[in-house]
């Protein structure tokens, strides 16, 4: 596929949503099974964004699944945990609270966790498609610290502050998006630069946010290997979900978009799948990292697998936060 064909693809609400349609019905061959048998006893489970969608119908597999479950929610604080231990048959769910367009949010969930058990796999979920540039209290586009800053930083927290079981063979999966190959290159000299825009570019930013992701996520497996830490690092995509993300849609648009959800995009259980198996698998074990689209194994984008970009990335998410005295 060409640059400019590969542009199309997602950055416009509309041409996304058909190519999520349309990657739906494309033959995928599968590289793994989620069998039933695939169980987390003991284990400790951190999921975050975990009271709609995608995240919740994950902690409730997880919970069935038999690890305990930490709910890491800006909202639905206790009700969507209730919810999720009567759908799961576990009373082994807790949640906490974060924002994570607030660093010291993430800082107070770093300190939360860190009081509690050792945890052995982190879903790495929370993301947002807002309708429009919003500035944090720190200072960054929200969409930019959501989707991807916040990940960097409270990752690093997690290792810094030895969050992840010493025993290792630790996970972390970080779900990302195909729309990661949307990008044409990286802007590096506007990394961080808050700039207006409304929602005809929310799509557009919502790949390229995923590119940093994912970047992030072969580089993170990278370092880890090589400082001989055992936590693999696996990112995927799900595929189009019938969740709440378009929330902040129009008004006008909310029933057709109710309706192309509901007909062609998949349930939260189903979509949660491919993500349940890269924390439980014993399939998954021992390996550095990989990458699934739906249950199908993929390379990642060449601009995501490249060493200088990869290496680029790490040094200036590092910068932003050290010029605002965060990390």
């Amino acid at each position: 596929m060409t640059s400019a064909r590969k542009q199309h693809k997602y950055n416009n609400p509309f041409s996304a949503t058909l190519t999520g349609i349309l990657d739906l019905f494309k033959r995928q061959m599968p590289s793994g099974e989620l069998r039933q048998e695939d169980r987390l006893d003991g284990k400790v489970v951190l999921i975050d964004g975990a009271s709609s969608g995608l995240g919740f119908a994950v902690a409730i597999d997880i919970a069935r699944r038999g690890a305990k479950v930490i709910m890491a929610c800006r909202s639905g604080i206790p009700e969507k945990g209730e919810e999720a231990k009567r759908l799961s048959g576990s009373e082994n769910i807790s949640m906490v609270p974060v924002d994570f367009s607030d660093t010291s949010s993430i800082q107070r969930l770093t300190e939360i966790i860190k009081a509690m058990d050792p945890i052995d796999i982190y879903i790495c979920n929370a993301g947002i498609v807002p309708k429009k540039s919003r500035k944090t209290l720190q200072g960054f586009e929200e969409m930019f610290m959501v989707n991807y800053l916040s990940k960097f930083y409270f990752i690093q927290l997690l290792l810094k502050n030895n969050i992840f079981k010493e025993s290792g063979n630790s996970r972390i999966v970080i779900v990302s998006s195909e729309s990661h190959r949307n990008p044409e290159k990286f802007e590096w000299g506007e990394f961080g630069v808050y700039k207006n825009f409304s929602i005809g570019k929310s799509v557009a930013l919502y790949g390229y946010y995923k590119l940093l992701l994912t970047t992030f996520a072969v580089e993170l497996a990278r370092r880890l290997k090589e400082q001989d830490l055992k936590i693999s690092v696996f990112a995927l995509c799900p595929g189009p979900i019938n969740s709440n993300i378009a929330r902040e849609a129009p008004k006008l648009f909310h029933p057709l978009l109710k309706l192309v959800f509901s007909l062609f995009f998949r349930s939260p259980a189903k979509a949660a799948v491919p993500v349940v198996y890269l924390a439980a698998s014993p399939d998954m074990e021992g390996k550095s990292f990989d990458y699934f689209f739906l249950m199908t194994r993929k390379t990642v984008d060449e601009k995501a697998s490249n060493g200088e970009n990869r290496k680029h990335l790490w040094q200036v998410s590092e910068e932003i936060l050290k010029n605002r005295h965060i990390l």
